[in-house]
């Protein structure tokens, strides 16, 4: 007997991962078939060509199956257990004197090991790829290139504007790009460099645009001069759109590279919350991928023994997606009102593996 712990924990892994496996392979392809679908419209811009758009949408696959991955994996461990529940096979274990609670804990075993994978995979391949997608889809902008090492480059005419990171930000409805460490390089019809100015913050205001803090050289034929001003507008028909897709986002970035911006802004007086929260999500992705499975497991044990995989599935993505708008409101609540993301994170699924508790407890009376 001393054997059986290991058997059935293997023949339920192999169970789960397939499941979920599946699961996990229906959505990803039809998210990416939606996202090349919605890449065609783009065709033809610049130099867009439908190769550029099937390699974006491929290098975006590793985000996107971090992204999907806990849905997946709840739809995944319900259709595995509910197909063991309807051949019987989990009464045959309950039988053995496996608990809920024992056959929960090789779900979730089974589980580590993908999720471990893409936790790695948030941290290496989904950055990379999201940053190289970014760069290919710059193309349809044929005055526009991203950087990584030194930011965004746009053209208009003689003049270049160069900037080290920028964002999307709102207030109220009012929604604004906003582009941080700008230079801008003016240059005459015979090549020569007529100015630069540098300035703090660029703001698409309407249809022109605020520069704040700016320092502008002027190179006369003969003579160096400079100025400084608070705020001076600038009147240019750069793409807004265009540029707010191509800065850096913190959803796009590694754990690495967003502590280090959170340190950055808070140093300089700046608006951090954006990068807290996509901070905080990645270090309870993990978390929330298991409590979230082991949240939706009274289910299998409940009534899902005699449904059909249509049950399961509905259950699934219903249970998923409550959990994650959930979470969403308590982390927006916690950059509205400033309290710790930590709790923000912590709370959702500590709320459903509470309620999971109570509902095995009561399926055990």
């Amino acid at each position: 007997m001393k054997h059986w712990p290991r058997l059935h924990d293997s023949y339920i892994a192999r169970t789960v991962v397939v499941t979920v496996l599946a699961a996990w392979g229906v959505l990803l392809g039809l998210d990416v078939v939606q996202a090349f679908a919605g890449e065609m419209d783009s065709l033809g811009r610049g130099g867009y060509t439908i190769n550029h758009a099937i390699a974006a949408t491929g290098l975006t696959i590793p985000k996107r199956a971090y992204v999907l991955f806990p849905t997946a994996a709840v739809i995944g461990v319900l259709m595995g257990l509910g197909q063991l529940a309807a051949s019987s096979e989990l009464t045959a274990l309950r039988a053995l004197g496996l608990s809920r609670w024992r056959l929960s804990l090789s779900v979730a075993l089974s589980l580590a090991l993908l999720t471990g994978l893409m936790v790695v995979n948030g941290e290496t391949l989904a950055p990379w790829g999201e940053e190289r997608a970014q760069v290919i889809k710059s193309v349809r902008n044929s005055d526009m290139v991203v950087s990584k090492y030194s930011g965004l480059w746009a053209r208009e005419g003689g003049m270049f504007l160069n900037a080290r990171s920028g964002e999307q930000k709102q207030r109220g409805e009012e929604r604004w790009l906003e582009l941080r460490g700008v230079r801008l390089f003016e240059f005459q019809d015979d090549g020569r460099l007529r100015s630069v100015a540098n300035a703090d913050v660029a703001e698409h205001r309407g249809k022109r645009w605020v520069l704040r803090n700016v320092e502008r050289t002027f190179f006369d034929a003969r003579s160096v001069r400079r100025s400084r001003s608070p705020q001076e507008l600038w009147d240019s028909q750069l793409d807004e759109a265009a540029l707010a897709s191509s800065v850096t986002k913190p959803d796009s970035m590694g754990s690495g590279d967003l502590r280090a911006s959170i340190d950055y802004r808070k140093r300089n007086s700046l608006e951090a919350a954006d990068f807290e929260r996509v901070y905080w999500s990645r270090w309870f992705y993990p978390f929330n991928v298991l409590a979230l499975c082991l949240a939706a497991m009274p289910f299998a044990f409940g009534s899902l023994r005699s449904g059909g995989y249509g049950k399961r599935v509905f259950i699934g993505i219903v249970f998923a997606l409550s959990f994650f708008v959930l979470q969403s409101i308590s982390s927006r609540l916690a950059g509205v009102y400033r309290f710790d993301f930590r709790i923000a994170y912590a709370l959702p699924p500590l709320v459903m593996l509470a309620v999971s508790y109570l509902m095995f407890r009561r399926r055990s009376s």
